[in-house]
């Protein structure tokens, strides 16, 4: 196996020239650079990583977490962080944790064992220890969020308005004359459905329609939007329009709207949250919140690097636009 002084030797360069067009290839020259790399092509060298990180104590990798791997709306943010970490150099670790605190936990270890340089976490929770790292070292912790900003987190965060964005599909729906609204949320206990629901009872209250609201409570799943949506279809008087806090639970609730022998909008309006790229396939196609998931992806990036080059000095929480796309699966009610 070729060593990195064979490659010195065989390019006329030092072992230190040698590293460092793998380490900061900005800071040697094109024609060495060129040279150096056909040495390294012509005896297949293969520089060690492993050694490296130990003289460093950098990995050059980022642990992601995330609450529901097979939820397409997180595929999105995935390949969004996946795309700026590899263009920093960076390698993705995954965690799917499954909203299990157990699972969280064992990658709280992984970052405090050093597997990573820094963490993402797409959820809504930070496990106690990492929690008393952010306490200890605030700004500096190589920690950020994404999706569910929290205020008490104390780490940087990207998301959209969630409460606005609510409180605009409501506006649309009452627009279009519905006045009974049934609303399937997520697990409350999630940053993002509590401020979807403040929106949605601030405009609720607006219109002097609170006591007209139907709430149920969902998961975020297919399968609860089924449940939710059909449970409150069974209401006397049920909703001329259902609003769900995503769009798989959109998916489950035109599910019940059909086993019912109702028709989308005809009989009942649907909107969805998120704008997953099945939104605008679905027979109707989904009126929803269309969020800038890649691009979520793309900030939390930009967020830790800051922190890992020591750029960060405050907290930055940013605030992406949303968009509401209003399709086929929403009309005034039935007369």
């Amino acid at each position: 196996m070729a060593t990195i002084q064979d490659v010195a030797r065989a390019a006329g360069v030092s072992t230190a020239t040698v590293s460092r067009v793998f380490s900061a290839p900005e800071l040697v020259i094109e024609s060495t650079r060129q040279r150096v790399m056909a040495a390294v092509a012509q005896l297949g060298y293969e520089p060690n990583f492993a050694a490296k990180s130990l003289r460093t104590l950098r990995t050059e990798k980022i642990l992601v977490t995330v609450p529901d791997i097979s939820n397409p709306f997180f595929s999105q943010v995935i390949r969004g962080v996946e795309e700026a970490a590899l263009a920093a150099g960076y390698s993705v670790l995954l965690g799917d944790t499954r909203h299990e605190e157990a699972r969280e936990e064992q990658y709280a270890a992984m970052f405090r064992r050093k597997e990573a340089d820094g963490l993402i976490f797409l959820g809504h929770r930070l496990p106690e220890a990492l929690a008393e790292m952010v306490a200890v070292k605030g700004v500096k912790t190589p920690i950020v969020n994404g999706c569910e900003f929290r205020p008490g987190l104390a780490v940087s965060s990207a998301h959209i308005d969630n409460e606005g964005a609510a409180a605009e599909v409501m506006e649309h729906l009452y627009g279009l004359g519905h006045a009974r609204i049934g609303v399937v949320t997520g697990p409350l206990a999630s940053p993002i459905s509590s401020d979807r629901l403040s929106g949605v009872l601030a405009a609720a209250q607006r219109h002097g329609r609170a006591s007209a609201l139907r709430i149920s409570i969902g998961d975020f799943s297919i399968e609860s939007g089924v449940r939710q949506a059909g449970e409150l279809l069974d209401e006397p008087g049920r909703p001329t329009a259902i609003f769900c806090f995503s769009d798989e639970m959109a998916m489950g609730a035109l599910e019940a709207i059909r086993r019912r022998g109702l028709v989308c909008p005809r009989d009942v309006s649907l909107v969805g949250f998120d704008d997953i790229r099945f939104a605008r396939h679905l027979d109707p196609q989904l009126t929803t919140v269309s969020q800038p998931m890649e691009e979520i992806g793309h900030e939390v990036v930009r967020l830790l690097l800051d922190i890992l080059a020591g750029r960060a000095t405050t907290l930055q929480n940013v605030t992406l636009p949303h968009e509401l796309v209003v399709r086929a699966s929403t009309a005034p009610p039935p007369a």
